[in-house]
């Protein structure tokens, strides 16, 4: 059975994540990548977000400014994505992509370089 969190508990948690993406001189990204993403390996396209990069509700981080979009920087299916800060360490990663039911809604999970990606909305909810 999964632990389970006091409300207040999962709000804190969640606006612990949106102030580590905000904690750096620069905008944090989104990184889509394959289902071997890890570091450089396997990704697709890197997606500046907004600064702040969202806004937290109840156990729920929503990002702003969405749709946001970038070039494509190599071919695949997306499968996951991070979120990383302005310097490019992982706050958070293991999210889910595609064009519904996911925390990462794309235009498209098949990707090929130089093709515009989107994303068009992202949340993160914690469990």
């Amino acid at each position: 059975m999964p632990i389970v969190y006091a409300a207040a508990l999962k709000t804190s948690r969640m606006n612990a994540v949106e102030a580590a993406l905000d904690a750096g001189a620069g905008a944090a990204t989104l990184v889509i990548g394959t289902s071997a993403l890890s570091g450089a390996t396997g990704v697709l396209a890197t997606i500046t977000l907004a600064d702040p990069a969202g806004t937290v509700s109840g156990a729920v981080l929503t990002f702003a400014g969405m749709p946001k979009s970038a070039v494509a920087s190599a071919s695949g299916t997306a499968a996951k994505a991070e979120l990383r800060d302005s310097t490019g360490a992982v706050v958070a990663s293991g999210l889910t992509v595609g064009t519904s039911g996911a925390d990462i809604i794309i235009n498209s999970t098949a990707i090929s370089a130089g093709q515009t990606v989107q994303i068009n909305s992202g949340t993160i909810t914690h469990g």
